[in-house]
């Protein structure tokens, strides 16, 4: 590209700035004041009555209402209706009272959600089979007895549309999680567009999906899938009501009664039920009904309690045990979301599923686990995230009565194993742990078919983990558990148990029972190298016994320490083992955090000295204080700042005027800053410093000294190297070079020329060490820093700069708008220029062209921003980058139609009418 000379824009900051202010405008408040109550009329409407249904409130003259199920049919949804009915005003006061206190205990941060679950469940509940998605048949007949109204109703339920009606066959797993997300996204799409009957009929299809239990291994999987979508569901369908609830633009507080929801709302919340009702199959229905279950609040104070025992008892309904009891976790969700209080009903929940519990065992279970060829273990893990999570609920913040009844029950029960894993992972471990012995005594005489023994001692040893049992039975827990654990024959059983039990060994005994455990283990795991795929539980064990033992000479006493880490092997595994110990070892010793709290203490002692006005003796206390603590990196960067600042406050008292005396002493504090700094080792901290010592040094009027400051830091920059590390880890730092080189383009717009060195000598030094310097060959940072230069060159060139330095003649006053100088400058716009064009051409290639079109708007706008477009070069210049930006279809459409429309904005401005042209001459491009 040929060369493009530059022309700066002529700037009037002052002008600019007067037309950027916000224009004042005279308010006349009258009567109005912000802190006085607000009274609202209440507003007159039309009553108007249905039978069998809550009065609404309209502004409609329509002395009849829509039948809101069968209005379907004429093509308008009867939920968009209500949103036209005008809401009742009431009188507020915009100061309001607190918000009620709950009804009940809320659940609280010491609850684990359902969400941190989720991910762990579609992790582990995987198949490789094929899988399908069926959407429900049309009804095929109706009894006489049903109403034409109900008969309709029942057909829209069930005439799904035609594209989901098709089966979808022979789906990998990926890809029916794919079509779930779609359905999810089609509901909320739809509900979006105001379709809110398609959506129910979506969570309806969605529903059914439950009742299919045909690739049974991923049935947790799907349900959790399945309920992501109902929850959806459900938060949609409430805050529509809910915002059908405002009045006056003022919402309902959390704990609204439904005494002060209008009955647009109550009519809308009615009509969602009353849908929901007419579904026919049981699954969906239950489903559908819980997921809104939060609506009741709306209708009555009674309502959730009430519909709880109610959707408990329908359950009941459910044949196929995993079905039920999902279905049963299902509704102990949304129970504790909207109810915690109401436990009974969970409890009652978790009740009917114990009564229902031999089932499991039954003939039609077996026949469906032998067609599928499923073992009976691996049948009952299914039933695990459910019953963990109906537990969970029931046991939440419950006494340990409630303990001692479900204890009871598994008894009752021949001490299921399921079941019992289940009540150990839910209960406190205070409760369990206090209760030791009696779970040992039911382990040893549960029914193991199906889940073995070493699983429950495992959930036993979590427990134990996190609460002491009675100091007397401590012992023979470890050797009761150990008994069965060291029988086990599969090492990945035995170590997945080891690992949890080493910690109660290290928390409550002593060198002799860890090092037992320790033997255990390697004799273990040493046959067949079985320890190469028990790494992580390895790691974990090593982890815990340097954790309770941090005596390390008492560690390294342990005889069976040393081989049991002969165990890692595999080079970076011990190498991280290694590393773990010796950071726990340096941890013991505290040495760097010793370092880092005695230089806080230091910098805080400094920060509180100070001698007033002496500032000789201030400055004599930095020197001493300086040759005290010069190991301690924060020390010394503390005292530059403090020196700096003394020299700052010496110009205030002197209001800028320095005598003799102040003179030479700021200059002493200039010299301290300037020998202290090259010990420093980061050497962002002392470019910084330099750019701070300098800007200092400029305002006390040193010119000489600041000039050696910014020296500095020009020879200094060379010297970053490519990574740096930044709270322990390892970072580019291209990121920060740039932020400091645009800090530093700042202050030299203010440094004058030195009289012996040349014209803008600190900003040709600058890009001398910018074009040398090394950059990562997929950055741009080098371009931005040039683009960057050009707004520093473009300020240089104004008449009368933005900004100066109390008492400091920069190069406006200096050269006084001479040619040569300015000469210069454009001589140095063009290299620059030149420089970005040859940059823009390298990144011609396919994979460099979306930075190519963000570089190419980049200078366009810098060129916008300083450039004089009357410039013929220039303004072609502009239409060329203008059109490289859009080139290939990387340019963001918003942006390019903001910034054409600030183009024609600033053509209606006297002095910017040249840019109507250019705006004609900057096409807008499609993207494609």
């Amino acid at each position: 590209m040929a060369a493009f000379p530059w022309h700066a824009r002529s700037r009037n900051y002052v002008s600019e700035s007067d037309m950027c202010k916000l224009e004042s405008v005279p308010v006349d408040f009258g009567d109005y004041h912000p802190l006085k109550p607000i009274t609202v009329t209440e507003s007159k409407t039309k009553k108007m009555s249905r039978k069998g249904s809550t009065s609404s409130t309209s502004s409609s003259s329509s002395s009849s209402m829509m039948d809101p199920l069968s209005s379907v049919l004429d093509g308008t949804d009867p939920l968009s209706l209500f949103a036209a009915a005008a809401d009742p005003v009431i009188t507020t006061d915009n100061t309001r009272k607190k918000r009620d206190k709950d009804d009940g205990p809320a659940v609280g941060s010491d609850f684990e959600p359902w969400s941190s679950k989720r991910g762990e469940i579609l992790a582990r509940y995987t198949t490789t089979e094929k899988l399908s998605i069926v959407s429900g048949r049309k009804g095929t007949s109706t009894g006489s007895a049903v109403s034409e109204k109900v008969r309709t109703r029942l057909e829209e339920l069930d005439d799904l549309e035609e594209g989901s009606q098709k089966e979808l066959l022979n789906l990998t797993q990926q890809d029916y999680m794919n079509r779930i997300e779609e359905l999810n996204q089609s509901l909320k799409d739809a509900w979006s567009s105001d379709q809110k009957v398609k959506a129910l009929k979506i969570v309806i299809q969605c529903s059914k999906l439950l009742s299919d239990t045909t690739v049974i291994q991923f049935y947790p999987s799907k349900f959790v899938l399945i309920t992501d979508i109902l929850d959806t569901f459900g938060k949609l369908v409430y805050e529509r009501i809910l915002s059908m609830c405002m009045d006056n633009r003022v919402s309902l507080s959390d704990n609204f009664s439904p005494e002060s929801v209008n009955d647009t709302a109550k009519e809308t919340c009615l009509n969602w039920f009353f849908k929901i009702a007419s579904i026919r199959e049981l699954i969906p229905r239950f489903y559908v009904e819980a997921a809104i279950l939060k609506c009741n609040k709306f209708l009555s104070k009674m309502g959730i309690s009430e519909c709880l025992p109610r959707l408990t008892s329908m359950i009941r309904g459910i044949g196929d045990p995993l079905v039920a009891v999902y279905a049963r976790a299902y509704l102990c969700r949304v129970g504790m979301e909207v109810a915690p209080q109401l436990k009974e009903s969970l409890n009652k929940n978790f009740f009917d599923f114990l009564l229902t519990f031999k089932q499991i065992h039954g003939d039609t279970v077996q026949n469906q686990l032998i067609v599928q060829c499923v073992e009976i273990p691996l049948y009952l893990t299914l039933y695990s995230p459910a019953i963990d999570w109906i537990l969970q609920c029931i046991a939440y913040r419950a006494p340990e009565v409630l303990l001692t009844e479900m204890m009871e029950r598994c008894k009752k029960l021949g001490n299921n194993a399921l079941l019992l894993n289940s009540v150990m992972s839910a209960f406190r471990a205070e409760f369990i742990a206090a209760r030791s012995m009696d779970f040992i005594g039911m382990i040893k005489e549960c029914d193991e078919s199906g889940f073995p023994k070493h699983l429950l001692f495992r959930s036993l040893g979590l427990n134990l983990a996190l609460a002491d049992p009675p100091e007397n039975d401590r012992l023979q827990i470890l050797n009761e558990a150990w008994k069965v654990i060291t029988k086990l024959k599969n090492p990945q059983d035995y170590i997945n148990c080891a690992e949890v039990w080493v910690e109660y060994t290290c928390r409550h005994f002593k060198k002799r029972e860890v090092n037992t455990v320790l033997a255990d283990i390697i004799k273990h795991m040493t046959p067949d190298r079985a320890f190469e795929d028990a790494y992580p539980q390895l790691q974990s064990i090593i982890q815990k016994v340097i954790t309770y033992i941090y005596d390390f000479s008492l560690l390294f006493s342990v005889e069976k320490f040393l081989p049991f880490l002969d165990m890692f092997q595999k080079e970076n595994v011990r190498v991280e083992v290694c590393k773990c110990i010796m950071e726990s070892f340096i941890n013991a010793l505290t040495l760097e955090d010793e370092k880092r709290m005695l230089a806080a203490l230091i910098n805080g002692f400094i920060k509180m000295v100070s001698f007033g006005r002496d500032f000789e003796q201030q400055l004599s206390f930095y020197v001493e204080a300086r040759s005290m603590f010069c190991n301690l990196e924060p020390v010394l960067v503390q005292l530059i700042h403090s020196v700096n600042q003394l020299a700052m406050e010496t110009r205030k008292v002197m209001k800028g005027n320095h005598s003799r005396k102040t003179a030479a002493f700021v200059r002493a504090c200039v010299a301290f800053c300037f020998i202290t700094i090259p010990s420093l080792s980061s050497i962002f901290t002392r470019l910084n410093l330099y750019l701070h010592s300098g800007q200092v040094a400029l305002a006390n009027q040193c010119l000489s000294q600041a000039d050696a400051f910014f020296k500095a830091a020009v020879s200094l920059v060379p010297e970053v190297p490519k990574m740096i590390s930044i709270d322990g880890k390892m970072r580019p730092s291209d990121a920060f070079l740039l932020e400091f080189l645009c800090n530093f383009f700042s202050t030299l717009l203010v440094v004058p020329d030195h009289p012996e060195q040349g014209v803008l000598f600190l900003v040709r030094g600058l890009l001398n060490v910018i074009q040398d310097y090394t950059w990562e060959d997929n950055s741009d940072d080098k371009v931005r820093i040039y683009t960057n230069v050009l707004h520093l060159l473009s300020a240089m060139t104004q008449e009368t700069y933005i900004y100066h330095v109390d008492k400091v003649d920069s190069n406006d006053t200096l050269y006084g708008g001479d040619s040569k100088f300015l000469a210069e400058i454009n001589k140095l716009c063009e290299t620059v220029i030149a420089q970005i064009l040859d940059h823009l051409k390298t990144l011609g290639k396919e994979e460099t062209l979306k930075r190519q079109s963000q570089l190419a708007l980049y200078l366009f706008n810098t060129i916008l921003a300083h450039g004089d477009l009357r410039n013929n070069k220039l303004n072609q210049l502009s239409v060329n980058l203008w059109n490289l930006a859009q080139k290939h279809g990387f340019a963001d459409t918003k942006t390019m139609v903001k910034t054409l429309e600030y183009i024609r904005r600033r053509s209606k401005q006297p002095e910017m009418s040249h840019f109507a042209d250019l705006a004609l001459r900057l096409p807008l491009q499609s993207r494609t």
